[in-house]
């Protein structure tokens, strides 16, 4: 398989015209050409979204796949085993994004997590946190989720893990080689998470903007940021997110289901709690301050849309809103393709994927238009392929059908 006369967008930097060879569904060739005026379409790796959650449903991973995201970097999955059977099939398959998993997350007994999932394991202070670092990779989870929330954005007060605790996980994760997750929803949660070594914040508050000594230091410790923008702005009731299904490069493949959650769905959104500082604007204040600190920011949606739960941040789709809030958050668009490209690869430990460069997998996508310069040309979607294998988007959309 040969891309001809294409824009290469490699996953760091652009090529204006060039060819890209796929042998066996590893990139063989990457060849820039003379440039004769700009090409028409443009060939970027596979996107990958950093925050999601498919709860052990394969067609989330169809519809991901469906709309150019190629990997999905699942933050909660609970039975593990139910992660670990969906990570099995997704990896045996083409026609769905693969998919890594957190498995199941963590917190102090009477937390958050608790509340959501009663069953999930629990810490009772810093002595508890090698077993459960242990347990979580003896059940396969590929880096370590921890709950950093008082409730308050729920409605509730409950306790969270305290820094000892969470700085005996990191240590614990560090030592296996993992990565760890902090979910958080206010700054002293990033203040938390920066203290005790957490390598990964996801989401950002909305009640209040991160300071730039939170950004500095995020920037001089190398702590990753996920803000999930497209989950924040539908969760304060910006309307941006909301008009995803109207665009024509979108819309016609979009099931009716699934049109009617983007833009009507209040499933599984905090807002009813918020408080009367909540302002989506400071969610994009913080992630340009920790842009312009230097902080590496990723793209991850949140996405966690599932039959019986028609939420509106839905897999695959909303991963395109996620790089136009990054722009408007003061990333390049170049930028925020590496955030969702050759960025998250090199934060999780994915090597062969997220460049376009011989020896990677072929996962790719190719749209019309120049995304380098205009983002939302990611929504023009020409064709995806998993390890050169082209998508049928029609069978992926078609496992939608029928589900309520």
């Amino acid at each position: 398989m040969r891309f001809d006369d294409v824009r290469i967008f490699d996953g760091e930097q652009v090529i204006e015209r060039g060819r890209v060879l796929v042998r066996d569904g590893v990139i063989a060739e990457v060849e820039p050409l003379p440039a004769e005026g700009p090409a028409t379409h443009t060939l970027l790796p596979g996107l990958i979204d950093a925050h999601t959650h498919v709860f052990g449903w394969t067609g989330n991973l169809q519809l991901a796949l469906a709309f150019g995201v190629t990997t999905e970097l699942d933050m909660f999955c609970y039975p593990p085993p139910l992660a670990d059977q969906l990570r099995t099939a997704a990896a045996a398959a083409t026609d769905m994004a693969e998919l890594y998993s957190a498995g199941t997350v963590v917190g102090p007994p009477g937390g958050y997590a608790s509340t959501v999932v009663p069953e999930a394991p629990t810490l009772d202070g810093p002595r508890e946190a090698d077993a459960f670092v242990a347990a979580r990779v003896a059940e396969g989870s590929q880096y370590i989720k921890i709950v950093l929330d008082n409730g308050a954005t729920h409605g509730m007060s409950v306790p969270s893990l305290d820094l000892a605790t969470v700085t005996a996980v990191a240590e614990a994760a560090r030592a296996r080689g993992l990565r760890t997750v902090a979910h958080i929803c206010d700054a002293q949660g990033v203040r938390l998470a920066l203290e005790a070594g957490v390598d990964t914040v996801t989401h950002v508050p909305l009640a209040e903007v991160l300071d730039a000594d939170i950004a500095d230091r995020a920037a001089r410790r190398g702590q990753v940021h996920i803000p999930t923008l497209a989950m924040m702005e539908m969760t304060a009731g910006a309307p941006g997110g909301r008009r995803l299904a109207d665009d024509p490069r979108l819309a016609p493949q979009l099931p009716e289901r699934l049109r009617a959650a983007i833009t009507e769905s209040r499933e599984s959104l905090a807002g009813d709690h918020l408080g009367p500082d909540a302002d989506f604007a400071n969610a994009l204040t913080s992630v340009r301050r920790l842009h312009e600190a230097g902080a590496r920011v990723l793209a991850g949606t949140d996405a966690d849309d599932v039959p019986g739960k028609s939420a509106p941040v839905v897999h695959g789709v909303s991963i395109h809103r996620e790089l136009a809030l990054l722009v408007e958050a003061g990333l390049s668009p170049v930028q925020a393709l590496v955030a969702a490209t050759s960025a998250p690869a090199e934060h999780f430990g994915l090597a062969d994927r997220g460049r376009i460069r011989p020896g990677l997998r072929a996962d790719l996508l190719l749209v019309e238009g120049d995304p380098t310069e205009d983002i939302t040309a990611t929504r023009a979607i020409s064709g995806v392929w998993r390890q050169g294998v082209r998508c049928d988007r029609e069978a992926c959309l078609a496992s939608q059908r029928g589900v309520e």
